[in-house]
C-alpha cells in the first residue's frame, strides 16, 4: 500500500549565509522529472553567475536524484535529497544556489549548509498532505451522465477526467478506504446501471 507524503502547491525561496557564502534555496512542486528539470533550468538561468547551483528532486516516491554541481562529491545533492525525504516530501524539487564568500567550509560544513538550506526553506512552506487513493472509472449511459456528473462534482470525490464515447466515463480519485463505499454510492445513484472499475494507485490531498 502506498504511503502518505507531503508536497507543495507553490515555490518557496529562502536565503541563508554561512561564513560569508550566500545559499539561496528554492523548493517547488514537481510531479514529473520533466517538471523538475524545467525548474532547475530556470534557476540556473536566473543565477548564471553563481558559484554552484546544486539540485535535488524526489518524484513518485521512487525517483530520487541529487547533483553536486561541482561541489565535492556527496556534499550537496545527497544532503539535499536527504532533507526532502527526511521531512516526508515527494513530488518536489530543490535548487540551492551558492555564491562563494571566500571561506572554505570543508566537507562537513558543506553537508550541513546544503541540508540546512533545504530544511529551513521547508520550514517556511505550507505543505499539502497527500494520502493514498485509487483511480476509479465510472461508465454510464448518456441519459444518466448529467445527473451523475452533478452529484460527483458536489461530492467529496475528485473528478479528474470525463470521456465521451459510446458511454460517458468519469475518472474519479477515491481514498483507498472509501472504494467499496463509493461503489455502493454509485450503484444507488444510478440504480445499478453504472459500470465501476478500480484502476491504478494515486494520491489525493487529505
Amino acid at each position: 500500500m502506498s504511503a502518505p507524503y507531503l508536497t507543495l502547491t507553490a515555490p518557496v525561496e529562502h536565503e541563508t549565509e554561512v561564513r560569508r557564502s550566500r545559499f539561496i534555496c528554492a523548493v517547488a512542486p514537481a510531479r514529473s522529472v520533466e517538471e523538475a528539470a524545467a525548474f532547475i533550468a530556470g534557476r540556473r538561468r536566473e543565477h548564471a553567475g553563481a558559484t554552484h547551483n546544486c539540485t535535488a528532486y524526489v518524484v513518485g516516491q521512487r525517483v530520487q536524484k541529487g547533483d553536486d554541481d561541482g561541489e565535492p562529491g556527496g556534499t550537496a545533492g545527497t544532503p539535499m535529497v536527504q532533507a526532502l525525504v527526511g521531512r516526508g516530501y515527494n513530488d518536489v524539487v530543490a535548487v540551492v544556489t551558492r555564491y562563494f564568500g571566500g571561506v572554505l567550509l570543508g566537507a562537513g560544513g558543506l553537508v550541513r549548509a546544503y541540508g540546512s538550506a533545504v530544511t529551513e526553506t521547508l520550514d517556511r512552506a505550507e505543505p499539502v498532505r497527500m494520502v493514498p487513493a485509487r483511480r476509479v472509472r465510472v461508465a454510464v449511459a448518456h441519459d444518466q451522465a448529467g445527473r451523475v456528473e452533478n452529484d460527483l462534482r458536489a461530492s467529496r470525490y475528485a473528478v479528474e477526467d470525463v470521456t465521451y464515447a459510446a458511454q460517458v466515463t468519469f475518472s474519479v480519485a477515491v481514498g483507498e478506504d472509501e472504494v467499496a463505499a463509493f461503489g455502493d454510492w454509485v450503484a444507488t445513484l444510478t440504480a445499478g446501471r453504472a459500470r465501476v472499475s478500480v484502476g491504478e494507485d494515486v494520491h489525493v490531498p487529505a
